[in-house]
């Protein structure tokens, strides 16, 4: 093997020019989630029986794994009181509302109900903000019934116990964990572009990498730590049931019957895979092998050229050294 062609320092490169969301950018698109939230923790402290209780940026903004392609961030809004709806329709419809009400100034096509969230856009900036609701009954955690983004339905979470989760991870191996959770999210995206029906979610990446580096993976050789990635893929057949145990103990983990096992780290209950078939998780399987293949193929490459054609058949032509 060898790295004369292309080493980390190169993954390091193109994912900067290609991969990572601008630092400018990323603070654009926080000033303005910022900026929301604040308007609206005003108008709470001057309203104190208004039913939005929190708003709360989440997604990959909040985490620090966005991509380039970025185009809208994900606020999560606690809803509480008596009068608040509980089908999601008429949630969604409610916030609605309840936004416009703490945004005077926004006109009613900058506010507008989808199928599981809300979408509120900036005209300044272009920029979208999806707002998705959580029913909040007062939890010190701030433990919540999340409307899920996959099917509409009601999943109990912490957004804050969520970010503390990823953060953690984040702190152990700083820079890298990130770094290498963008980079399997770009070959994921590209795939996604690519083969109708592929499906692998950005939150069972994180997982997956959160499980190895509790197995004390070190994620500082891009090269190697994608490798590693693929072949834990590759090697387990996406069965291997995945928790953690940071917010519960492994006693609580209860049984699942679905084909992909990977528990939400701070809700033993929920199976965040728990929507995916049989075909899809060995489509996973399948794009590892492949995956895994031309990085081996790349680290033993002869010419630069031959190294560069097996890196792209991961990261797509936009791969350049």
């Amino acid at each position: 093997m060898t790295r004369e062609h292309v080493d980390h320092g190169d993954i390091v490169r193109f994912a900067q020019d290609r991969v990572n969301l601008p630092r400018d950018n990323a603070n654009m698109y926080r000033a303005q989630a910022r900026r929301l939230r604040e308007r609206l923790d005003g108008y709470l402290s001057e309203n104190p029986d208004f039913t939005l209780r929190r708003i709360q940026l989440s997604g990959s903004l909040a985490k620090g794994t966005a991509l380039r392609s970025l185009n809208d961030i994900d606020l999560a809004c606690y809803i509480s009181g008596a009068d608040t709806p509980h089908e999601v329709a008429d949630l969604l419809e409610y916030l609605a509302g309840r936004l416009r009400t703490a945004f005077p100034n926004f006109s009613p096509d900058q506010v507008k109900p989808q199928t599981y969230s809300v979408t509120v856009s900036f005209r300044g900036t272009g920029l979208d903000v999806d707002v998705v609701p959580i029913l909040y009954d007062g939890d010190p955690q701030w433990y919540g019934r999340l409307v899920s983004q996959d099917d509409g339905s009601f999943l109990e979470t912490s957004i804050p116990l969520h970010l503390e989760f990823i953060d953690r991870r984040k702190k152990a191996q700083e820079q890298h964990f990130s770094q290498v959770v963008r980079l399997v999210k770009f070959w994921a995206g590209r795939l996604k572009d690519e083969l109708p029906g592929f499906r692998f979610k950005s939150f069972m990446i994180e997982m997956i990498l959160s499980h190895l580096c509790g197995k004390r993976l070190d994620l500082s050789d891009y090269p190697e730590a994608l490798q590693h990635f693929f072949t834990y893929v590759a090697s387990t057949d996406m069965r291997e049931k995945i928790f953690f145990t940071d917010y519960y103990p492994s006693s609580a983990v209860r049984s699942f019957f679905d084909p992909v096992q990977i528990v939400d780290p701070v809700n033993e209950k929920n199976n965040v895979a728990a929507l995916y078939t049989d075909a899809e998780a060995d489509a996973i399987v399948e794009a590892a092998l492949e995956a895994g293949d031309a990085i081996d193929a790349a680290l033993g490459a002869p010419t630069k050229q031959e190294t560069v054609y097996y890196w792209r058949k991961v990261f797509g032509p936009s791969f350049q050294i």
